[in-house]
């Protein structure tokens, strides 16, 4: 590996999500001496910060589960299995999709137990606050810590933060959601405690209870059918996904009001549970957050764009790194998600070229900042999807890598592709 002898790293990871951390698995175990940066004092993305508790995008659509990305991603399941989550898939009983449950307490031991034995450095409460580039590179970030700031060289480096913030600062051209301003959904996935672990959740009287509330609550339910809901592992909570609010720009204001908007809505919605559903008398708000869940910001320029095609099509490349299996589920009204399934093979090759930022030969993309079209983000912007993405964008920016087929290679021989 060619290294400049002033770069303190080979790899600089923004972002402690799926796509970080599977970059940084990817470069570390390509040979890379690995940083990753987290905004937050946990990793995990929005499974620990949202309460997103599922892993979408592991496995395909289908009767029976056909995985569509190990590697990275399977490190992570096999630390979950340890820590006695079972890291199986699970048919979602509302959209037939295979999703993988979490803990999201044990997912944070999980993936720290993990990058801490690839020898990867983690600063958490760290940020990058501005970069210093040449013409087609970047030479070095400034992070923002607890200490202050601190620039820090790097060779190669990869954007996993969810909302492009390496890429915004520096310089990349960014399109705010679909081009014209138009931003998906944001739900607020909550967790309810004190019901019977063993009790039966009666899906139709949820919707009965719903129903009900609609007729005089302050905050109509979109999702009439009950929302998608399943049991928290080892916990006797459940994880309830049934809030949701139109995102109408980007700004603090925006944000702000969704989130207050939101906490009024969960404490709303388990006293529906609370008086009219079996078994739910004692139940209470177990937690929210800490922040809402946020399908999409801005999206930093690829050199290739996934396109609609790509995805419903189920394209297969040569050049292709990564696998999207997950079907295209597009929130473009609040409760309301619309889902289409992925042609050929049930999954579509990502290519390199997605994965790479336009106009800067070293930084690389992972997770929901890649390449992708309005349609086909909603398919490659999934947690298990982001695993692979970010494995890939880890080994290629271990080595500075370009061509697709020999990082799909690369990917092979550490089992992220089959």
């Amino acid at each position: 590996m060619s290294r400049r002898t002033e770069a303190e790293y080979d790899v600089l990871v923004a972002g402690g999500g799926a796509g970080g951390v599977g970059a940084a698995l990817g470069a570390a175990r390509a040979g890379a001496k690995v940083c990753l940066v987290e905004k937050y004092g946990f990793l995990g993305g929005a499974a620990t910060t949202s309460q997103v508790l599922a892993y979408c995008g592991f496995f395909q659509q289908g009767e029976a589960p056909a995985q569509a990305v190990g590697g990275a991603g399977e490190l992570v399941l096999d630390e979950l299995r340890r820590l006695g989550m079972d890291g199986k898939p699970h048919m979602s009983e509302t959209t037939g999709n295979w999703i993988i449950l979490l803990n999201p307490e044990g997912l944070k031991l999980a993936l720290d137990r993990v990058l801490e034995a690839h020898g990867v450095d983690v600063l958490l409460h760290t940020r990058v606050a501005a970069a210093t580039r040449t013409a087609d590179r970047i030479e070095a970030a400034t992070l923002a810590g607890m200490e202050g700031r601190r620039r820090v060289v790097a060779e190669g480096f990869v954007d996993a933060t969810g909302d492009a913030n390496l890429s915004l600062v520096s310089g990349v051209p960014m399109r705010v959601g679909d081009g014209e301003g138009a931003l998906q959904a944001v739900s607020a996935p909550i967790r309810v405690g004190g019901i019977d672990p063993d009790l039966k959740i009666d899906r139709e009287a949820v919707k009965t209870a719903i129903a009900r509330y609609n007729e005089t609550g302050a905050f109509p339910i979109a999702r009439t059918d009950g929302g998608i809901y399943t049991r928290v592992p080892g916990t006797g909570e459940m994880w309830w996904m049934v809030i949701d609010l139109p995102l109408p720009d980007l700004t603090s204001a925006s944000f702000t009001h969704a989130e207050r908007t939101a906490r009024k809505m969960a404490h709303d919605y388990v006293e529906i549970l609370q008086g009219g559903v079996p078994g739910f008398e004692r139940a209470f708000l177990a937690q929210t957050g800490p922040q809402i869940g946020i399908r999409e910001t801005r999206h930093p320029a690829a050199r290739y764009e996934m396109t609609a095609e790509d995805i419903l099509s189920g394209r297969q490349r040569e050049d292709g790194v990564a696998r999207a299996a997950w079907p295209v589920e597009l929130h473009g009204a609040a409760g309301k998600p619309v889902y289409h399934s992925i042609g050929g093979p049930g999954f579509a090759s990502i290519p390199l070229d997605a994965l790479r930022a336009k106009g800067l030969d070293n930084l690389y993309l992972a997770g929901r900042v890649i390449g992708a079209d309005p349609i086909a983000y909603g398919s490659t912007r999934v947690m298990g999807t982001a695993f692979a993405t970010g494995e890939a964008a880890g080994i290629a920016a271990a080595a500075g890598l370009t061509d697709g087929a020999e990082v799909a290679g690369r990917v092979r021989e550490l089992g992220g592709l089959t």
